[in-house]
């Protein structure tokens, strides 16, 4: 099986269920099929998608937008109002644990019932058996009927049963942190394993960390439409924004927005940021009513630096004109890695830093003091301005992620991804 082979191959792939207001128009229509009582709700928008052989694909999206819709359909639970799907390989999917258990029979019991299900012959269940027995590791409770079973234990044992059929496409959907730390680890664990072997997966998570860890594509979808096919790190910038409901005001390197010309004019002094290097990649959007137009990185002589020690302190500083009245505003940056993982923070919120009342036309600098003590490499720079509304909505006024490139150096070698400053003593 070649890595260019189609595994999963959808063409205009349209779901619609019928709406009723009452139950009673759903019995009025069903005995007289010719007078319409419904609505159309489209779940599903005429979705094409091709995945190859050891692509991980994430997918993105709000509640409600099809992401669930769109998986049944592919693992054939929910049929599709037209369009075709075409499943090249077995699939195990990760999608409600333990749906094709019966509580009445016992773990073991399950273990048999659940492969059949999955459509292995009894040789093939005998040959992983041992290993979901293992990776589950309830002890005698395998010998008990699930129905006695914690939630912990159900799931820890439906997990197992799941990723030991040794698939060609694995389906995974927000299930990865099921049980407690150690289990947590184990399926992480299993997780990369199917990476490496270059089984063709997709993963779906809210949390856009995981997306960025373990993904090579990722779509978005949005009111059953796929808005969005391509780049990790751009999908999940889009994504951000969709979130807090700004994705109309989208700009980046192909629909860049000019900077307040005027804005800059007003500063006497040489803008901050063209002594850095400026990512043209950057995602920039808010709704206008503040602007953050200059920031940079200073040493604590004021000088502009681009790479930093890790045992040093540093200011990291923005310019921010507000365009009309705001109160309160939080102001934020945020540091991520060359992959796009956001490694580090902070806003006055979670510092409960009162930052007042501003007027239209004010502009101020914000300054963050801080040592950084990341492991040397190359990271990007993230600025931002939002408030929540009385609704607890987050409102963004301005963010402009990834718009400074720097470097991180350090004296000596570091593990992992930030430096413990260690002592290390031995008595």
């Amino acid at each position: 099986m070649s890595n260019n082979e189609v595994m999963i191959d959808i063409k205009n792939l349209v779901k619609e269920y019928k709406m009723f207001n009452k139950k009673t128009d759903r019995l009025f229509e069903a005995m007289f099929p010719f007078l319409n009582r419904h609505t159309v709700f489209k779940a599903m928008n005429n979705i094409d998608l091709e995945l190859k052989k050891g692509e991980v694909l994430g997918i993105l999206g709000k509640n409600g937008a099809g992401k669930s819709t769109l998986l049944k359909m592919i693992t054939g639970v929910v049929t599709p109002t037209s369009g075709m799907i075409k499943v090249n390989g077995k699939i195990s999917s990760l999608l409600e644990l333990g749906t094709a258990f019966n509580m009445e029979l016992t773990g073991i019991e399950n273990i048999y019932q659940h492969g059949q299900i999955m459509g292995l012959t009894n040789e093939e269940i005998e040959e992983s058996k041992q290993d979901i027995i293992d990776f589950a590791d309830i002890g005698d409770h395998l010998y008990q009927p699930v129905k006695t079973y914690s939630s912990g234990m159900f799931a820890r044992l439906a997990f197992a049963c799941a990723i030991n059929v040794n698939p060609d496409i694995l389906i995974v959907d927000e299930v990865l942190s099921v049980g407690d730390m150690a289990f947590q680890l184990k399926c992480f664990k299993k997780f990369q394993q199917f990476k490496e072997q270059g089984k063709t997966i997709i993963f779906v998570s809210h949390n856009v960390n995981d997306i960025i860890k373990n993904c090579n594509r990722a779509i978005i979808l949005k009111d059953g439409t796929k808005i969005y096919d391509g780049d990790v790190r751009t999908a999940v910038d889009k994504y951000k924004k969709i979130i807090v409901g700004m994705d109309e005001k989208l700009t980046t390197d192909d629909d860049k927005v000019e900077e307040n010309i005027a804005i800059e004019k007003a500063n006497n002094n040489e803008l901050w940021k063209n002594n850095f290097t400026l990512n043209e990649s950057n995602i920039t959007y808010g709704d206008d009513s503040v602007e953050i137009f200059d920031y940079g990185i200073f040493d604590s002589d004021n000088k502009f630096q681009a790479s930093i020690n890790n045992n040093d302190s540093y200011s990291i500083k923005m310019k921010v004109k507000f365009n009309e009245k705001v109160e309160n505003p939080i102001f934020a940056l945020s540091i991520k890695d060359i992959k796009g993982l956001e490694v580090a923070g902070a806003n006055t919120d979670a510092y409960a830093v009162q930052t007042g009342v501003y007027e239209k036309g004010q502009t101020i600098i914000v300054e963050f003091k801080q040592t950084i003590p990341l492991a040397p490499d190359k990271y990007t720079l993230s600025f931002g301005c939002t408030k929540f509304d009385e609704n607890g909505n987050l409102k963004v006024y301005d963010r402009k992620y990834d718009v400074i490139i720097f470097e991180i150096t350090a004296k000596r070698p570091c593990l992992g991804t930030v430096d413990l400053k260690t002592e290390i003593l031995i008595k």
